[in-house]
This record gives structure tokens, C-alpha cells and sequence, in this order.
């Protein structure tokens, strides 16, 4: 009996196998679906403004984690490839973080808010409650949460690590992914 199983489906420019993307960030998952898991596995998502720390890898003011120019040496964005890439494909940023910008735009644990940091804390704010409330009743939440990162499909001015984006809790697309978080304890 043969128990190997290849699921092909249809993303981007074509046909591909669950195979070929087995080292692809996960896409398609909703706000829900990152945060569950993220818990499922003792983790939970960023917060945006740890997303962006980490993006920025040390550097200050800069465009991208890696300087003010765009480099498609250094992430798959505006539709170079086609679709999502390898994670790990290019080089890590200065705290050795890989795919903050392109690849898949990353959903983070706050509550889209345009005008957040005009009044917000300055150390790890947090929009729409604490980390805690926020993960202990996910599923309530219905407001729009923040994405990063820009995507493989994204613009270049998409791609900068300032650039900041809101969507509904349940949306899902090839373009959204995740990635979780485990705060160190001292």
C-alpha cells in the first residue's frame, strides 16, 4: 500500500505539488488560524512593534533590513519570482532574522489602528488591549489586525519595513503568512 500522498494545487503562476512548497512559509491562514496555532505550540504572534525591531535588525531609520535600497538579491518582492520562495533563501538581517521583507506579509497581534503610533506608548505598545487579552479571547476579536512585511506580490514601497497594513481577522490569500514569537525570560 502505498502511503505517500501529494496534494497539487493551484497558486501564483501554476500548478505545484505540496511537495515542491514543503519549505515555503505557510499561506492562506487566517488571523485566527496563526494565533491557534502560535498557542497550539507554546508561542503567540508579534507585536507589531517587536515585528518591526526584529525587521530592522539593529539598524536605525533604515528602508530595509539591510539599508535605504531595494535588493532583489536580498527578498523575493513585486512579483519577481512568481510566488512564495525557500524560506531562508536570502541572507538574514543583523540579528539573524530571514524573510522580513517579501516572501509572505506577516500578520502580527495587534488591532489595526492607522493612527496607532501618533499616541501610542514608546516602549512595545500594543493596539486594541494587552498581549494577554488579546491571546486569551482570540476568537472575539473582529477588528482588523496588523500585517508586515510586504510579500512576494508586493510593490517595492510595499516592502519597506515601515510600511504597515490592516485586514479583517478572517481573510486568507497567498500572500499571508505568519510567524510566531516566544518572549525571552530573564
Amino acid at each position: 500500500m502505498n502511503t505517500t500522498m501529494d496534494i497539487t494545487f493551484t497558486i501564483g503562476i501554476g500548478t505545484i505539488t505540496w511537495r515542491e512548497h514543503a519549505n515555503h512559509p505557510v499561506v492562506h491562514i487566517s488571523w485566527y488560524a496563526a494565533v491557534a496555532y502560535s498557542q497550539w505550540v507554546g508561542k503567540r504572534l508579534p507585536t507589531e512593534a517587536e515585528w518591526e525591531k526584529a525587521a530592522r535588525g539593529g539598524l536605525v531609520g533604515k528602508k530595509y533590513p539591510w539599508g535605504d535600497l531595494i535588493d532583489s538579491t536580498k527578498a523575493n518582492f513585486d512579483r519577481n519570482i512568481g510566488t512564495t520562495t525557500v524560506v531562508g533563501k536570502y541572507p538574514p538581517n543583523e540579528y539573524d532574522v530571514f524573510d522580513l521583507t517579501g516572501n509572505v506579509s506577516e500578520w502580527c497581534i495587534d488591532e489595526w489602528d492607522r493612527e496607532f503610533y501618533i499616541s501610542s506608548e514608546s516602549y512595545n505598545p500594543v493596539s486594541g488591549g494587552s498581549i494577554d487579552s488579546i491571546t486569551k479571547d482570540f476568537t472575539k476579536s473582529k477588528t482588523s489586525r496588523v500585517i508586515r512585511g510586504g510579500s512576494w506580490y508586493s510593490a517595492e514601497h510595499k516592502a519597506r519595513v515601515s510600511n504597515r497594513d490592516g485586514l479583517t481577522p478572517w481573510i486568507t490569500n497567498r500572500i499571508i503568512g505568519f510567524r510566531c514569537v516566544k518572549p525571552i525570560t530573564t
